[in-house]
């Protein structure tokens, strides 16, 4: 018999990741990234403004030339015999789309326009939506937030359209519905864009736009119109039903089959929020805390239905039956700045030099060098009670109990105070922002057996994970594929062709393990307990600050 391939596909934050995987091992045979043009030269972004847009095109060509690249590595014995493919993409991702399920940024008249094409998850724009959400869900006969933690945030589906509608005519008079990237993506290979039948994303619908089986899908009308009138009708141009990623929308076109070289019989699968397929990458399983650590965190639990209940996690990004395995309830927690405030310090050292130093080879070593060498020194250094202690609120706080308002802040400064200490600190900070995530999942009932890190800051960075392992006072288990998210989809494109019944069953025979563990310091988890307690109570008065301040 004949092996089976399949692709999986990863839309990241900057750029796209395809790779081709053997169905019986999982061994990733060949892997192309294609980083985002327009994105990468900041377009139709203000990051003062917290405005991040990315244009259709970037994925679309992204698409093509990740694919072509991943297969060209492998050949035609093998691209042959490719029977799925699968996509995860960042979200909550929305775009405006027209009756054709065509993104108004690929119309002529909307090609430069921001507000017509995708809208990053990252984007806080709608602040101010999202507070009218939680505002008129509170006191509404149903509570449409419930399954969100209780408490809606900027970063997603409905917030970021109802800004979009408030502030650009030109777009609401177009839009006849709405996208998440992760369901244009499988809807163009397989041609069914129409925005009335495209089959969307159970993972995306359930964790960002408050979709329940509860509530007959979406919020009900009279809320939506309630939140604005612009929102009339919306609700009857998006969907009821929902899907979760064992299921295949359709096979590739002949149009996508031409342009990647590969077979018309390819299976398409649904697509799916790229932390939640990160965690089925890295073999996640029930009470597995699974941290996906880039620029910002995204964490993952499973639970069976049947254990999990009625119980409800206050504070949280959501949970959602099926949104990661189906038959499980999926947990969604995170930080909305993670690696970024680490890049953010590294900016902020090298700015003024790079204004200073015009030779180009001279500021990349800089660049390249600067983070390992802060963090060897970050490591060699004692840890005392009397540190400074930086809150991670850089881009606002996710989870628990989401506030995107907040800000940054490293406290306890002198001048003794070098950069090898600030860095430490805010090394710190981002892992007690995970402490309280974790402190949040026991409070409410919901247990946590074993950690695991995925990503690029947890193959990477060794002070990252044993300070974490030492705040958490838990062992830290790494996966041993940096490419977690992609193995995760192409699980699934072998599920969607057939090869496998069960996400379990694919998940067993393609996982990579894990090829690093952290534990535990005793020395060290003492002093980072005094360290948490002064996290906590400087983020408690900055947070009080915050308040008042808006009032």
């Amino acid at each position: 018999m004949n092996t089976k391939y399949v692709i999986g596909l990863d839309y990241g934050t900057d750029s796209v990741r395809a790779v081709v995987a053997d169905t019986a091992t999982g061994e990733l045979l060949s892997s192309y990234v294609f980083e985002y043009p327009r994105w990468k030269k900041g377009l139709y972004c203000d990051a003062a403004a917290s405005q991040f847009r990315q244009h259709p095109l970037d994925y679309l060509e992204g698409l093509e030339a990740a694919v072509k690249g991943a297969v060209a590595q492998v050949g035609p014995g093998v691209a042959n015999n490719i029977v799925g493919i699968s996509i995860d993409t960042t979200g909550s991702t929305p775009g405006a789309v027209d009756e054709n399920g065509v993104p108004l940024a690929l119309l002529p008249e909307f090609e430069e326009n921001p507000n017509a094409m995708f809208i990053l998850w990252k984007d806080h724009t709608s602040n101010r939506e999202a507070q009218e959400i939680n505002d008129l869900a509170h006191s509404w006969e149903v509570d449409f937030t419930r399954y969100v933690g209780g408490l809606y945030s900027s970063e997603w589906f409905w917030a970021k359209i109802l800004r979009t509608l408030r502030v650009d005519e030109k777009v609401r008079a177009k839009a006849f519905s709405w996208v998440e990237h992760c369901d244009w993506m499988s809807a163009v290979l397989t041609g069914e864009t129409n925005p009335l039948t495209m089959k969307r994303s159970r993972c995306s619908a359930g964790h960002k736009a408050m979709w329940h089986e509860d509530f007959g899908g979406l919020p009900a009308e009279e809320f939506l119109v309630a939140l604005d009138p612009l929102l009339a009708g919306l609700r009857s141009r998006l969907y009821k039903d929902t899907y979760t990623s064992d299921v295949a929308i359709g096979t590739l076109t002949s149009e996508w089959s031409q342009r990647l070289g590969l077979p018309d019989t390819v299976k398409v699968g649904i697509g799916a929020i790229d932390a939640h397929i990160g965690a089925v990458g890295s073999a996640i399983e029930p009470y597995s805390f699974v941290r996906v650590m880039g620029t910002s965190t995204c964490d993952m639990l499973v639970a069976p239905k049947e254990e999990v209940g009625s119980q409800l996690v206050k504070g949280i990004c959501g949970q959602v039956d099926g949104s990661i395995i189906p038959g499980m309830i999926g947990f969604e927690a995170g930080q909305s700045a993670f690696g970024d405030v680490y890049a953010w310090f590294k900016k902020l050292i090298l700015t003024p030099v790079a204004e200073l130093i015009d030779d180009e080879e001279t500021l990349q070593k800089l660049s390249d060098r600067l983070l390992p060498h802060l963090s060897e020194k970050a490591m060699a250094l004692p840890l005392t009670v009397e540190d400074p202690v930086a809150l991670d609120w850089f881009n606002g706080r996710r989870t628990p109990d989401v506030n995107l308002e907040l800000k940054g802040l490293v406290s306890g400064l002198n001048l003794g105070t070098d950069a090898p200490r600030v860095f430490k600190a805010l090394v710190e900070a981002t892992a007690f922002g995970a402490r309280s995530i974790v402190d949040r999942f026991m409070q409410e009932g919901v247990a946590i057996r074993q950690v695991i890190g995925i990503g690029g800051v947890a193959k990477k960075s060794p002070l990252v994970m044993q300070t974490l392992a030492n705040v958490l006072n838990v062992p830290i288990k790494v996966a041993a594929s940096d490419q977690a998210c992609a193995l995760g989809a192409a699980m699934y494109a072998a599920v969607v062709a057939g090869v496998y019944a069960t996400i379990d069953e694919a998940q067993q025979a393609m996982t990579s393990g894990f090829d690093t563990e952290y534990f535990p310091e005793p020395e060290k988890v003492a002093v980072y307990e005094k360290l948490y307690e002064r996290y906590l109570r400087l983020g408690a008065f900055i947070e009080a600050e915050t308040v008042s301040q808006g009032e």
